[in-house]
């Protein structure tokens, strides 16, 4: 697979936000700056699936996704990257006019694929090598083992090792996974779930974590439920509010969907006590920065 990048664009960017007391201290790490199309976590979570599908011989990679997808879009650049097609199964009936991301998507050589939201709960129990044999079939988000595989590689990015806890964004846990499979057993790992009602995310991710065996310790881990804003993709004023804020006082753009809400419920942690004095937190940047809408380009 001849995909080359650059990690070295990948920096560890230390904060001083005005309601960040000076007892915690706190770092982002910039996975959003890995590439211009395929980055913050999405390419961790493709890379392995992408090596598996050239392995197999497929010349296609079909996968899903919402109209306004991160995943979506990153995986038409990655195959475009890798020169492989690729297939995007889309929720809902084709508009009229395509969203930015789709546009996008099309552009970058993505066939779109539209199937009705009813059909599209059942996606899973439908043969997709039946009407695509050619195809390699990535699950939604990149949501399987080999995706949890490549996020494990997020922790090796960083060398500081004083970090107490980690914390990410969570839509399908993937990434949170990956993380807790290869932080440190002394490392608290903290998932702020952006989805509204997403009790089942703990099987999710349980599933996709190493077994236990003798002398291995996964570290602890939590699913904090209480910042999705109303749900997945909801968009309130004080989180744009939030997100502007945050990018006048340190220079970092945050996500509408994952990472403004991930600083966002952060924050009212810090806020609410819930990390001791002497708390040094890590937190993901995910990217996902393409999800904005043109208005708030420059948060």
């Amino acid at each position: 697979m001849n995909i080359q990048l650059d990690y070295n664009n990948i920096i560890l960017q230390t904060i001083s936000p005005s309601w960040l007391p000076d007892n915690i201290r706190a770092s982002v790490l910039r996975l959003d700056l890995l590439h211009p199309e395929v980055s913050g976590n999405k390419w961790f979570k493709l890379r392995y699936n992408l090596e598996e599908a050239i392995a197999q011989g497929k010349t296609r990679i079909l996968t899903f996704g919402g109209a306004f997808s991160n995943h979506i879009a990153a995986t038409a650049a990655a195959c475009r990257l890798a020169g492989i097609a690729c297939t995007g199964v889309i929720r809902g009936e084709r508009p009229a006019v395509l969203s930015h991301t789709l546009q996008e998507a099309s552009a970058k050589g993505m066939d779109l694929h539209f199937i009705s939201r009813e059909a599209y709960r059942l996606k899973n129990e439908t043969d997709w090598n039946a009407l695509y044999p050619d195809a390699y079939v990535v699950p939604e988000g990149g949501n399987n083992a080999l995706g949890a595989k490549g996020c494990e590689e997020i922790c090796s990015l960083v060398h500081d090792t004083s970090f107490t806890h980690i914390a990410c964004a969570v839509g399908t846990g993937t990434t949170l996974a990956g993380l807790i499979n290869s932080a440190s057993p002394q490392q608290e790992i903290q998932g702020y779930v952006v989805l509204k009602g997403a009790a089942y995310l703990e099987h999710e991710i349980q599933s996709l974590l190493h077994p236990a065996t003798s002398g291995a310790t996964l570290p602890h881990w939590q699913l904090l439920h209480q910042h999705h804003g109303g749900g997945y993709a909801k968009v309130s004023p004080a989180l744009t509010a939030f997100i502007t804020q945050f990018y006048e006082e340190t220079q970092i753009p945050l996500d509408i969907v994952y990472t403004g809400k991930l600083l966002m419920g952060f924050r009212q942690d810090v806020l609410d006590g819930m990390y001791s004095k002497g708390s040094n937190i890590l937190l993901i940047h995910t990217g996902g920065l393409q999800g904005n809408p043109p208005a708030d380009a420059a948060t």
